[in-house]
């Protein structure tokens, strides 16, 4: 390394620049050091991004560095490009994704590693000089031994036990050469597989020529519970599988970390934010149920989705990207038509079988009729008796947690609200209490109704009620709750006893329906399916239909006929129609219709501010300044709003957001570029910054 006067860096802060400094006489740095830097009087770690950099300002104001962070590891080039994509796709500041990569808790670990790997590396300097100093053999051996186990530690390499082999079908031999192909002609390809035709297998498969070639292998998941099953299912096949989610400790994160940074063959299975390990030799990234909006990060931004982003680290790193899912998301479909994805289908089951039959119930009729007991219709509990007595198990789901979604005064009709949010607050059991799901105030809850003392009465059936009902009515089945109140320490086991057949039936919300895969499962039943397809949303049809169908596809496992009960108030509508055998060209001609994405792309910018007057006022002059920087633009964006959202309050602040629509054309990447240099100056000119964030491609 060259010494160099200043420096550019990388700091985890949203903004517009990255901040120069300048190098003591002697300290020498280079791109992808760590440096302690003080900026706007506080300290920070940050990441060099360039080296002998020309200031753009008078150089007796640029500060110097802190400290070189020599105990903390390098950031390699690969990371750096990958934010710098991120940060251009989703209109943040790469500051901001460098702050997601490594929040401070990392670094707080990494600082800790440092100080494990200095009393390792003065441990070892001690061994050596005992075994050079020993006389007898069996002491130098011994010592020897001691070495090579700290020098391991202090490499922080993966073991290399050798993977099982896969077997695939010939229907899933077919998919993979399928895909090998489109990998060869440098595809992203669309691996569309019913539920249960075996995608994991084909996964494997892919995943175990890519390491034999001396690559790496990154394995997404959606969700932490799903990768605790997949995880017993890799290791089955690949034992030193490493896994990485924000349900893992910090010290194993950070080992995970390590071996990625320091080994070139690995197999990495995570949740979306494994994407921003320090990745160098990737040769396949595997996304599976891409469909899945929680690969989509809401706040704080970066806003991405890790399916987008998966492709984009895949093109860094020269890496095969698949995408796979029983349920494609219409943007891949659209991708898959305009020949940007190869699309493999895989139509035949795994396990001989057909699909699971479906039952819709009227609730409507059955409660004129009196076939009612509290949630469920008669026959659906017939069903439920019939599957349980043939040792069978069931999934129930209900996609709201708590005992009760509100309550209602029998007096007055007042329904408790959220004191910060315009949302009414959900009862919960155990202790009693009122609960707002969106900025998480607890109120103690008494029965009685906070204006007139009347009597509250719950309105509708949450999981806790439900899994309550469903108690009473099955005494003697072992009868457990899967949602958000599920403490993190219990989900895996709770999947697991249900795996093993030690539950009889379970009762969650929106986390049972991903893909799981359980042996004993012929029944899954859905409760108040109108809460999945009556939302306001354009996405909303397509959503229900996903949830839907690997909800249904939990069921009827290893060759046995699975069953789906849905009940409803509204049984001719068009989502389950479409479950009944529609196909996905009708929404993708709605989609085109009416200018919406896959067709646009679709770009969020939300406006928060507790002085509602305020944010009225300012929604409307951001409105204009867009409006007016598009002035002159062949085909301008259509601009939406601003309005309040179906939740217009959270947490004391209100909400505006404007919907920009682009056109999916040449000039997009120009259009976004035009959008960020307007809210920026905007925020800027009116102090307005804090209040503004961007989301592209919201979901």
């Amino acid at each position: 390394m060259a010494d160099h006067t200043y420096i550019q860096v990388i700091l985890p802060l949203r903004l517009e620049w990255e901040p120069c400094y300048r190098l003591p006489e002697g300290i020498r740095a280079d791109v992808g050091d760590r440096v302690r830097v003080r900026f706007a009087r506080q300290e920070y770690v940050g990441a060099v991004s360039a080296v002998d950099v020309q200031p753009q300002t008078d150089e007796s104001r640029i500060l110097p560095i802190l400290a070189l962070e020599a105990g903390l590891p390098k950031v390699l080039p690969e990371e750096i490009k990958f934010w710098r994509a991120v940060s251009d796709y989703y209109l943040c500041s790469i500051g901001e994704v460098y702050k997601a990569a490594y929040p401070t808790l990392k670094i707080d670990q990494e600082e800790v590693d440092a100080r494990i790997r200095e009393r390792l590396e003065s441990r070892l300097e001690r061994l050596k000089e005992k075994e050079s100093r020993a006389r007898r053999d069996d002491t130098r051996e011994r010592y020897r031994t001691e070495i090579e186990t700290v020098e391991a530690q202090l490499r922080g390499e993966a073991p290399t036990r050798e993977s099982a082999p896969v077997t695939l079908s010939p229907a899933q031999d077919t998919a993979a050469a399928a895909a090998r192909q489109a990998f060869a002609d440098g595809k992203t390809v669309l691996l569309h597989g019913v539920t249960g035709s075996g995608k994991t297998e084909i996964y494997l498969k892919l995943a175990q020529e890519t390491l034999d070639q001396g690559h790496s292998v990154l394995f997404l998941v959606p969700e932490i519970a799903l990768s605790r099953q997949l995880e017993d299912r890799i290791a089955a096949v690949f034992p030193d599988v490493r896994v990485f989610h924000s349900g893992v400790s910090a010290a194993r994160r950070s080992q995970v970390a390590s071996c990625v940074r320091t080994s070139d063959r690995y197999l990495v299975l995570g949740t979306r934010s494994a994407l921003f390990l320090p990745h160098h030799n990737l040769g396949l990234i595997i996304v599976d149920e891409e469909h899945d909006t929680s690969y989509k990060q809401d706040a704080p931004a970066p806003r991405y989705n890790a399916r987008e982003s998966a492709i984009m680290l895949g093109v860094i790193q020269q890496a095969h990207v698949i995408l796979g899912s029983a349920t494609p998301s219409l943007e891949s479909l659209y991708n898959a038509e305009t020949k940007r994805f190869v699309k493999v289908d895989l139509k035949e089951r795994f396990h001989t079988g057909e699909e699971a039959d479906i039952t819709l119930i009227d609730t409507v009729a059955e409660r004129r009729k009196r076939g009612m007991t509290g949630s469920f219709s008669r026959k659906l509990l017939h069903e439920i008796t019939k599957t349980l007595e043939a040792g069978e198990q069931v999934l129930v789901l209900r996609a709201r947690r708590s005992y009760a979604p509100s309550v209602q005064c029998t007096e007055c009709g007042e329904i408790p609200r959220c004191p910060h949010c315009h949302v009414p607050m959900s009862l919960h059991r155990g202790p009693d209490r009122l609960v707002c799901h969106y900025c998480g105030h607890t109120e103690a809850y008494t029965g009685r109704c906070p204006s007139c003392h009347g009597e509250l009465q719950p309105l509708g059936a949450g999981t806790q009620r439900v899994e309550e009902e469903l108690t009473a009515l099955y005494p003697e089945r072992r009868i457990a709750r899967l949602d958000g109140d599920t403490p993190d320490a219990e989900e895996a086991g709770i999947i697991r006893s249900f795996a093993d057949g030690n539950i009889d039936i379970l009762v969650g919300t929106q986390i049972i329906t991903k893909g799981f895969d359980f042996d004993g499962l012929s029944l899954v039943a859905v409760l108040q399916a109108d809460s999945l397809v009556g939302q306001q949303d354009f996405r909303a049809d397509e959503r229900a239909f996903q949830l839907l169908e690997q909800f249904r596809g939990r069921s009827g496992r290893r060759g046995k006929p699975g069953r789906i009960v849905i009940q409803t108030r509204e049984p001719e509508h068009p989502v389950y129609a479409r479950l009944q055998g529609g196909n996905d060209a009708d929404l993708l001609a709605e989609r085109r219709l009416f200018g919406y994405p896959p067709y646009t792309r679709l770009v969020h910018v939300n406006l928060k501010d507790g002085n509602e007057k305020r944010l009225d006022f300012l929604s409307k002059e951001l409105r204009n300044a867009i409006l007016a920087a598009f002035s002159d633009v062949d085909t301008p964006p259509a601009v939406i709003g601003p309005y309040a959202p179906a939740v217009d309050r959270i947490a004391g602040e209100s909400i505006r957001q404007i919907r920009v629509m682009l056109a999916r054309n040449k000039a997009l990447t120009s259009l976004k570029k035009t959008l960020e240099k307007t809210l920026l100056s905007f925020g800027k000119e009116r102090k307005y910054t804090a209040h503004l964030a961007v989301d592209v491609d919201p979901v």
